[in-house]
């Protein structure tokens, strides 16, 4: 039964983040100052228009981009949308046609190091090229694939590269998906069973209502595995599955990350249906890398730093894709005079 009282959907949005969102703290939102705040802007007949804008002003302080709030159209309301993360750095300095045009940048300057063309796999999110000596994967997502069929396209990658001398993977631009299946991809790329991060889920309103502290891994997986020079390329519009990813294959020594940190939001999104129908989002677990560092509205951090520019489009050339082949022949050759 669909419930219009303005003030009982207040409250439960409030007392949703009240009991479930982890982050008030470092987020550096006084929630008990919202109430006192916007609770006397509300009463039992405000129309939904209004309603709408008084949650948006709650929420805007948190630059979450976990926390969205959504309202369906009807005779009267048009569809609404509202999302509390600040634009990433990234998509300012890039335009959806731009960012395309980017990867077809990487692309060429790949093709200028002798590598062929981008290969699909039979995974819609998996595509790769290679080099006589060198390798490159991008992840687009990590969601909505079969296990048979990532597997498979794992297999082929592997036995394509396993001579290869050093590999880049580019996840930059990534939006997310399931942590299983960064983990089964790291997997190729194990040495032996490492700590991948740890994750506890908040589940009341105490400072410490949290789930006991639970321990993912990777350990190597398939017949053929990478464990030469890996090169990690981010940027800040990488997002929750994929910066489960980063964190993950960050705990292997061969592994270098280049670009910019991570986003910041790793968690899974908690969904509640408000008393009047509309959807509210936010995350309620907090992860740890092995040594348990929170990276949440930080990103985890680059090896080395290097950005990418609109310039770069004008200029033919993608330098992080450069920057990781070079790093790759300086280990390819320091591994050789060994």
């Amino acid at each position: 039964m669909v419930i219009r009282d303005s003030v009982k959907n207040f409250e439960f949005l409030w007392k949703t983040f009240h009991n479930r969102y982890p982050f008030f703290e470092l987020r550096n939102v006084d929630w008990d100052k919202q109430y006192e705040t916007y609770r006397p802007k509300v009463a039992k007949e405000t129309n939904d228009n209004k309603l709408f804008d008084i949650f948006c002003q709650m929420l805007d302080p948190f630059n979450d981009g976990h926390v969205e709030l959504k309202a369906k159209a009807n005779r009267n309301r048009k569809p609404r949308y509202f999302t509390a993360e600040k634009k990433p750095r990234f998509h300012q300095e890039f335009t959806k046609r731009e960012i395309k045009q980017l990867f077809k940048t990487a692309q060429k300057t790949l093709v200028r190091h002798g590598f062929c063309k981008l290969t699909e796999t039979g995974a819609w999110m998996l595509h790769y090229c290679r080099s006589a000596e060198f390798g490159y994967m991008r992840i687009l997502e990590l969601e909505g694939i079969k296990n048979r069929t990532l597997t498979s396209a794992l297999d082929l990658i592997a036995n394509d590269f396993r001579l290869l001398k050093g590999m880049v993977i580019d996840i930059r631009d990534n939006p997310g998906g399931e942590d299983d299946i960064a983990l089964t991809i790291i997997n190729r790329f194990c040495d032996r069973k490492r700590v991948a991060f740890r994750r506890k889920t908040k589940i009341g309103p105490g400072k410490d209502d949290f789930t006991p502290l639970k321990t993912w891994y990777i350990e190597p997986q398939g017949q053929v595995r990478f464990t030469r020079p890996v090169v990690l390329l981010t940027c800040d519009s990488v997002f929750s599955g994929g910066e489960a990813f980063a964190l993950a294959i960050k705990q292997l020594p061969h592994v270098t990350i280049i670009g910019d940190h991570t986003n910041g939001i790793f968690s899974y999104q908690l969904e509640k249906r408000l008393p009047n129908g509309w959807t509210l989002c936010l995350p309620d677990q907090v992860y740890f890398s092995a040594d348990m560092v929170c990276y949440e509205g930080k990103g985890v951090p680059p090896d080395i730093k290097l950005l990418n520019k609109r310039s770069d489009i004008e200029n033919g050339t993608d330098p992080l894709v450069a920057r990781a082949l070079e790093i790759l022949k300086s280990k390819a050759s320091a591994l050789k005079g060994n």
